[in-house]
């Protein structure tokens, strides 16, 4: 059971996955903190000094803090932007990448093509000038 869980673990694609939510939930904090710390007072001085985070309505003696709900929805929105487009450019460079890879081995094939038509040019002529001789 031991050996089944390494080479669980040691796969390719758990590894990966591995490193995507690391990388991830680091990406997260770093567009989380743009958003709370830079965008949102720029937002709300634009919208007249407004602190989102301070709107509420008191309804009978509880309060609803519907402002802190817009900042999280606000700040939901442009962290799934972010992410967005960091993968559209990891997905545009990986394409790129795979297209001169293919690139390389078509390449590859126009020369094993290239010499086997030689071989087969060459077997051709070698039987045609025994036909010859015989």
């Amino acid at each position: 059971m031991l050996q089944d869980f390494k080479k669980f673990a040691m796969k390719g694609n758990v590894l990966d996955l591995a490193v995507g939510v690391i990388i991830g939930a680091a990406f997260g904090k770093i567009v989380t903190s743009l958003v709370q710390d830079i965008l949102m007072p720029i937002i709300g001085l634009l919208m007249g000094g407004i602190n989102l985070k301070g709107l509420k309505i008191k309804v009978g003696d509880a309060e609803v803090l519907y402002g802190i709900f817009l900042q999280s929805f606000v700040d939901f929105l442009i962290v799934s932007f972010s992410i967005f487009l960091f993968i559209k450019i990891i997905q545009h460079f990986r394409h790129k990448h795979e297209e001169e890879e293919e690139q390389e081995i078509e390449e590859k094939v126009d020369k094993t093509e290239e010499l086997l038509t030689e071989i087969r040019d060459l077997l051709k002529d070698q039987a045609k000038q025994s036909a010859d001789r015989g």
